[in-house]
């Protein structure tokens, strides 16, 4: 049996997390969100330095549940760009970047409804920039690759079905002092922006944009 310890961060304690429930413009779309990392989740729990959030922990049974890895060697970030596009709001506003999301929409998708775990980056504050900056062709995908590493930002694990969430079980909770881990978000924060503005968004001579991908017609099986 495939068994996983694994942590939400919330403000509250979340002893049975209910399917159905949540915002539909996360990262996967409807799910509940979680890490490996603890300290992760302490900073995740942490909005604001004003109010202490909680890591409430989980034991997650993975035999018989079917799970994509976007983090693995089978998906490239062309298949994370499209799921991200397919779910969260961009200010999609130049015609270059209308046209890159229904490209990626079309040719790059993965249908995260066909499962029941998703494991993938989190586009927290920066990361979320980052992705942008690649529709807008300002990056390429090899610096977008890169960048996604910035921050050790981790990997999020995603229950997206009602079997998911049958499969989970709560061991407790574990508060978060947001005067220590709103600041460790905070600085995880910067440190991804500084290193970002001063190694990846310089144009990329030898790299691939969104814009030669699209005229090329560059397909996921390429």
């Amino acid at each position: 049996m495939e068994k996983k310890i694994i942590y939400h961060g919330s403000e509250k304690i979340i002893e049975k997390p209910l399917f159905g429930y949540g915002k539909p413009y996360n990262d996967y779309g409807l799910g509940f969100y979680c890490t490996e990392s603890l300290d992760l989740a302490k900073e995740w729990a942490c909005a604001d330095e004003d109010n202490k959030g909680y890591a409430n922990r989980y034991e997650i049974d993975l035999e018989g549940l079917k799970t994509l890895d976007l983090s693995s060697d089978e998906y490239s970030i062309l298949n994370w760009m499209a799921v991200l596009v397919k779910f969260r709001t961009f200010d999609i506003s130049s015609a270059i970047s209308k046209r890159a999301k229904e490209f990626l929409l079309a040719n790059y998708y993965v249908d995260v409804s066909q499962y029941d775990v998703v494991i993938g980056y989190r586009a927290d504050d920066s990361y979320f920039r980052f992705a942008r900056d690649f529709l807008n062709n300002t990056i390429s995908v090899e610096k977008l690759s890169k960048a996604m590493k910035l921050g050790e930002l981790g990997k999020q694990i995603v229950l997206i079905s009602r079997k998911a969430f049958s499969s989970l079980r709560y061991l407790g909770s574990e508060a978060a002092d947001s005067r220590i881990y709103y600041e460790r978000r905070r600085q995880r924060d910067i440190k991804a922006r500084e290193a970002y503005e001063s190694s990846y968004k310089d144009y990329d001579a030898d790299g691939e944009y969104i814009n030669d991908i699209m005229r090329k017609e560059t397909k996921d099986a390429d």
